[in-house]
């Protein structure tokens, strides 16, 4: 009996295995862009134009303004030092942006500035509560990983990674407002079955979620 189980158990572990790689195999890496350092408004004009917006239009973001999002939102501005657009305590920079679309949900790699395949499967819907997050085009999750924060408390470790999305949320604000895209950042979330779906191990944790797109 214990036997059939053991076997019943590994079979199962390894068709979950097979289907999760299959999905990601499925999905290929995006290759961004440089980012394009000469476009959009002023930084006056950008925080003059700051602010949510919770209606979207369902059309897709290209190549381009995805690579300016997330190179704006956390990407390497300091080549020599690895250093981000955003600070970190400790220059931890344990704050990860998974990327959902249509497509699949993706992970930012900053150093490559490339998107990782991670499941090819549309999990907007699940980023958030509120009804307009499965219609946008793109929705960021922003996820720390613990394991970056050396022998940080666990106060510690939610303090700092909420201060550190907070710094990356903004830029993103400021990045939408300089090119006329709709954004909002979100804390109302079903985290327990995101990070399921993600999938995300133990020591990471979904902080919170910003919808981005054209305004309605």
């Amino acid at each position: 009996m214990f036997k059939k189980s053991f076997l019943t158990g590994t079979v199962a572990l390894m068709i979950v295995s097979f289907i999760a790689s299959s999905w990601a195999a499925e999905l290929l890496p995006v290759k961004l862009p440089p980012p394009n350092l000469n476009s959009g408004k002023s930084l006056m004009q950008s925080l003059q134009a700051r602010k949510s917006s919770r209606d979207f239009s369902a059309k897709k973001l290209p190549v381009e303004v995805l690579s300016n999002l997330l190179w704006a939102a956390n990407g390497i501005n300091r080549p020599d030092s690895g250093r981000r657009t955003a600070p970190s305590a400790v220059n931890w920079q344990e704050i990860d942006i998974y990327v959902a679309t249509t497509d699949g949900l993706y992970l930012y790699n900053a150093k490559e500035h490339i998107l990782k395949p991670v499941i090819k499967q549309d999990i907007r819907e699940l980023t958030g509560k509120q009804p307009f997050v499965k219609e946008a085009p793109v929705n960021l999750i922003y996820v720390a990983d613990y394991s970056r924060m050396g022998g940080a408390s666990a106060e510690e470790k939610n303090y700092y990674s909420a201060e550190d999305t907070g710094f990356i949320a903004q830029n993103v604000y400021l990045y939408c407002a300089s090119e006329g895209l709709a954004t909002v950042i979100r804390g109302s979330i079903d985290k327990d079955a995101l990070a399921k779906a993600m999938p995300l191990r133990d020591n990471q944790k979904i902080v919170l979620s910003q919808t981005v797109g054209y305004p309605k």
